[in-house]
């Protein structure tokens, strides 16, 4: 009774833990929760009564499949392209997932860093496309020759590469991002072998330090599609993200849209265009980074001073992740129900990594445990780790 598609889907083991336990009574560096404390109540509640003012019963009705002409001048405006670029969508999970939905084909190529979003992987592999991975490398002409080698062997097994996927900006999971000289080389890349970008960067406006870098939609406006979401920057639960692009591209997501949900949630959108042109989201937005960024330096000071010897981790300059690497031999997977059972939560690195190495690696979150609760989820994963690492 099911279609062949089905024996494709795997369930997400981040969404698992959340059937398993409430966050609430362990310590959970597993998800990608914001702070509820970044949720302006009072912000949201007047901008909410102002939308009815305004909007009356236009504010509940069905709307236009691109979105709201609102929402979509607002971002048009703040990221500095024309509206007809701009189409809004249902999260950006949902941006991923059409892209996939109206570019590939089963078999074709999707390349992509190793590791990668865990959301998109479930994506890709929905559609029965071939996800190839490439690890980071620091020297950019070993990362450019490590790109080609891949490139060049997909073609050579007749295969269609359809596009890049890529968070260049404090990567989901390891909080690493990428270097302008490497976004340029990518852009070159699709250029010469006739590949799209698919650019998401749901973390580039939380930076704690350094300096911002230009967008691959920058780079190429043509080739690169922007994926945008206010789940990390306002709040999840109204299900918003946008995609920036050539508007034939938008075109095709247009139409395959109408069959997906008909229209983006109507008197959300309302909402965020008006947090957005009133100045309250970025407001909010800097307040955000200040407790953040003082969440981040505080897991790093206590990675520092309580992890046993030989676990390294990446110093992200944004975004709510960073990515321990344990010794070889570590299983995180098997490690995982050990940890669970004394109270702390982490993903497993293997899950973001399309060929299912990394398994001496795990991801953790900074954003949605209070400081108390950081500290102390810290220090009981040392010491649980250390125990692992010595006895093996």
């Amino acid at each position: 009774m099911f279609s062949e598609d089905v024996a494709s889907f795997f369930r997400s083991p981040v969404r698992e833990i959340f059937k398993r336990v409430d966050l609430n009574s362990i310590y959970s560096f597993a998800g990608g929760y914001p702070s509820a404390d970044t949720f302006p109540l009072d912000e949201i509640r007047k901008t909410m009564s102002e939308v009815i003012s305004t909007y009356g019963g236009q504010a509940f009705q069905y709307g236009a499949t691109q979105g709201v002409m609102q929402l979509r001048e607002a971002v048009a405006e703040r990221y500095g392209v024309s509206v007809e670029r701009v189409q809004i969508t249902s999260s950006s999970q949902q941006g991923i997932d059409v892209c996939t939905r109206v570019l590939v084909d089963p078999g074709d190529v999707i390349l992509t860093s190793s590791p990668s979003y865990l959301g998109a992987l479930q994506s890709f592999r929905s559609y029965r496309a071939d996800i190839r991975g490439v690890a980071h490398m620091n020297d950019i002409d070993s990362f450019r020759e490590a790109y080609v080698q891949v490139i060049e062997q997909v073609l050579s097994e007749g295969k269609k590469i359809k596009f890049l996927y890529m968070i260049p900006d404090f990567q989901n999971p390891s909080g690493e991002s990428l270097t302008f000289g490497e976004r340029k080389m990518l852009v070159e890349l699709a250029r010469r072998y006739g590949f799209l970008i698919v650019e998401d960067s749901p973390y580039r406006e939380l930076r704690y330090e350094g300096e911002d870098i230009p967008t691959m939609y920058s780079i190429d406006p043509d080739i690169v599609i922007h994926l945008g979401s206010f789940s990390k920057i306002f709040a999840p639960g109204f299900r918003l993200g946008w995609a920036i692009a050539h508007p034939e591209i938008l075109d095709k997501i247009y139409v395959c849209k109408q069959s997906l949900d008909l229209c983006p949630p109507v008197f959300d959108q309302y909402v965020a265009a008006e947090f957005l042109r009133s100045g309250r989201l970025d407001a909010n937005l800097s307040r955000s980074i200040g407790l953040y960024k003082g969440k981040r330096d505080l897991l790093l000071s206590l990675l520092e001073k309580y992890m046993p010897r030989g676990v390294r981790w990446t110093h992200p300059e944004g975004g709510l992740f960073l990515f321990l690497t344990m010794p070889e031999g570590f299983d995180a997977v098997k490690f995982y129900d050990t940890a669970l059972d004394a109270g702390v939560a982490y993903v497993a690195g293997e899950f973001f990594h399309p060929d299912g190495s990394g398994k001496n690696t795990m991801r953790m979150n900074f954003s949605f445990m209070t400081e108390e609760k950081i500290t102390e989820g810290v220090q009981l994963l040392a010491r649980l780790l250390r125990a692992e690492i010595v006895d093996n």
